[in-house]
């Protein structure tokens, strides 16, 4: 007698970007979360709470709500565990793709809002919105490839960087040290790198108006997604691991969030900013000039360079840091990451680091300030904020992110530093 075998059943597309994708073993279940740090939380909120005082009493409400935005970035960040050097080791070391899928929710989001907001020209304190477009040459393609590797070693992206300080991990304050060193390097040297060949930006708005720029987009995003579910299902990676966590209503300010919640939180937050201050969420460009400035302070004179001299920087040179727009947000992250840590139990000092993680995590940091200068972005200014603008570019950072990563990883083990393999418990 013979048997035919049933049907096999397919999946529609919708409920196939829904239902979860395959791993190795479930995911763990999440500890509950430590009690409160309240000393932590006292200084870290008394610290918010004076500097938006003094911000917005000095400087007015536009700066003041830029720093408060700041604050929710860190909180959303922090509470989500939202990175993005962390998503691409696991999606190239082992094939998960959850990290890279919660990329794609932020920014078709932040695209939405993006495509809402400067398509009708809707703009806060007399501010007008534009769109992030950078040009397309050698620049962008050394300087993502050199940013990717840089985070590999230096173990936290330029939004990871701060919401990792703000937490208190001694290890990433090195990273940070090191990204605001390359990000000044860069800017002395600007007279090597301004000239490399480059192509003018493209913008898909200026070709198929903004409803045709934000299709395109969902629909890339899209099929990355439904890509990384394939590569993901045929893998069968280890689970990400899951963070202490809170249960009921607490766990809204006590963490851990979802990942597509971190992802709707940041790109209402990243899109407000936008609404306030008429330009994306960035992040790096307040590096270059914290680090100038602690060069002015030394007895140098940084004024002078080229950098500082361009249509824009020379502005922001002059004025408060308290006033500048990536600083202000920056500066917010550190301290709202350092509320949710401590709402969240985890708030430390890490001590002891092993001598090659700390020259690893200064290497990455400066690499990741160079690439960041020579690319016009990091994964904030150029990856998120250029493909939510629809800026070529912004696709061609994260693709050449892609490979920056591939070779980070292998680098990583002449630091000690490991990385997901697929018979782990977890990634």
């Amino acid at each position: 007698m013979t048997t035919t075998a049933p049907p096999r059943r397919t999946i529609p597309i919708p409920a196939a970007l829904l239902t979860p994708s395959p791993t190795s073993a479930p995911a763990p279940e999440a500890e509950p979360a430590p009690p409160v740090r309240r000393v932590p939380l006292a200084i870290s909120g008394l610290l918010a709470v004076a500097l938006t005082a003094y911000v917005w009493s000095t400087h007015g409400a536009k700066p003041g709500t830029l720093l408060l935005l700041g604050l929710g970035l860190g909180l959303a960040l922090f509470h989500s565990r939202f990175g993005f050097t962390s998503a691409w080791r696991q999606l190239v070391a082992v094939g998960n793709g959850q990290g890279l899928r919660a990329h794609a929710l932020l920014l078709g989001t932040t695209a939405t809002l993006f495509a809402l907001i400067i398509g009708s020209g809707t703009g806060l304190f007399g501010s007008v919105p534009a769109p992030s477009a950078g040009p397309l040459g050698v620049g962008l393609l050394v300087g993502a490839f050199v940013f990717a590797v840089g985070m590999q070693l230096g173990g936290a992206c330029a939004s990871g960087t701060l919401f990792a300080v703000g937490s208190g991990q001694t290890s990433i304050v090195l990273t940070l040290g090191g990204f605001i060193v390359g990000s000044t390097l860069a800017a002395w040297q600007f007279d090597l790198w301004k000239d490399l060949p480059a192509l003018d930006p493209v913008l898909l708005s200026d070709h198929v108006g903004w409803f045709g720029s934000w299709a395109v987009t969902i629909a890339v995003l899209g099929l990355i997604v439904l890509v990384s579910r394939r590569v993901q299902a045929r893998r069968t990676p280890p689970p990400i691991s899951t963070p202490p966590s809170a249960t009921g209503a607490a766990r809204v300010l006590r963490g851990s969030w979802p990942l597509a919640a971190g992802a709707l939180a940041l790109a209402v937050l990243g899109a407000s900013v936008l609404l306030v201050s008429g330009g994306p969420w960035g992040v790096t460009s307040a590096f270059s000039l914290w680090g100038s400035r602690v060069v002015d302070a030394l007895g140098g004179n940084p004024a002078n360079w080229s950098f500082w001299q361009q249509p824009g920087n020379a502005e922001m040179f002059a004025g408060p840091v308290l006033k500048d727009k990536n600083s202000l947000t920056d500066i917010g992250i550190m301290i709202g990451a350092a509320v949710a840590a401590s709402l969240g139990g985890t708030w430390a000092l890490h001590r002891g680091i092993p001598g090659r993680t700390a020259v690893a995590a200064v290497l990455g940091g400066v690499l990741m300030g160079i690439g960041a200068r020579l690319a016009g972005g990091c994964n904030i200014g150029a990856y998120l904020a250029g493909i939510a603008s629809g800026s070529l570019h912004g696709w061609i950072w994260g693709a050449t992110a892609l490979l920056g990563t591939w070779a980070g990883l292998r680098l990583r083990p002449l630091f000690a530093l490991g990385n997901p393999k697929p018979g782990d418990g977890i990634c």
